[in-house]
């Protein structure tokens, strides 16, 4: 099945390079912009999108490796959001000036 007209891709081409990747890395994270560089193609209009990420999370080898599963940051038990490690008074016009 063709997944992207564009660039004339099909649902083989994605399987396959899925597949590649996993074999050369087993603990690669694998993103649709990887899997674009390996089959030597690149995004053109995005409408294939939806279907390509569909196709890509239907492959076998596509899960992500046991040890970098529940990595993302969580918020504290606090409620407090997480800024990105920055402090709250990360802009100057929010800083006190010092006189």
């Amino acid at each position: 099945m063709i997944v992207c007209h564009c660039m004339n891709i099909s649902d083989h081409d994605i399987r396959a390079a899925v597949d590649w990747m996993r074999a050369a890395d087993p603990e690669t994270v694998i993103t649709p912009g990887k899997v674009y560089h390996a089959m030597g193609k690149r995004a053109d209009c995005g409408g294939c999108m939806p279907l390509f990420l569909a196709t890509m999370r239907g492959c076998d080898t596509f899960e992500i490796p046991m040890q970098l599963r529940g990595l993302k940051r969580r918020a504290p038990a606090t409620g407090q959001d997480i800024h990105e490690g920055r402090s709250q008074s990360h802009r100057v016009s929010e800083r006190s000036l010092a006189v």
